[in-house]
């Protein structure tokens, strides 16, 4: 690391210990050359996920986007805000392990309608009601029949 002072790139470090958040590493550092001190600090370098849409547009993960249909899905629902962060916290966990730069739509509401189905299935058929833009009854019906279907096994 280069000094900022003197541009010396024989620097060392005296001290180190992790940020308040746990997110980074601040580090002390001394030059050799003129004696100054400084901080750096050092932290994982994140990408950006790329979601692709139906129409083939591209654009950024947005964490508040998932929370915003997970929120409008238990709307009136025994579900609290707590529930509804830790899913998103999940759904987002979930694409960071991915290690792909991009990711279809879709797979994002599916794993939006796995989290909703572990937590509320009231939530979970709203969802997946405008998700998989439900027609008529018939197909509503079918997605509580499969719901039931997994109650009996």
């Amino acid at each position: 690391m280069k000094c900022p002072f003197c541009d010396n790139a024989d620097t060392k470090v005296i001290d180190s210990r992790p940020t308040e958040e746990g997110h980074a590493i601040r580090r002390r550092r001394g030059c050799d050359k003129c004696n100054r001190r400084f901080t750096t600090y050092e932290k994982v370098e994140e990408t950006i996920l790329m979601v692709v849409k139906k129409d083939g547009k591209r654009e950024a993960f947005d964490r508040s986007k998932a929370l915003s249909g997970i929120a409008k899905a238990c709307e009136k629902r025994p579900v609290s805000m707590a529930v509804m962060e830790s899913m998103a916290s999940e759904i987002e966990r979930k694409l960071s392990n991915l290690m792909e730069k991009e990711v279809e739509s879709q797979y994002i509401g599916e794993l939006v309608m796995e989290e909703l189905k572990k937590v509320d299935e009231v939530a979970y058929v709203r969802f997946a009601s405008v998700y998989r833009q439900f027609t008529d009854v018939n197909t509503f019906v079918k997605e509580i029949e499969k719901l039931i279907g997994n109650h009996k096994e």
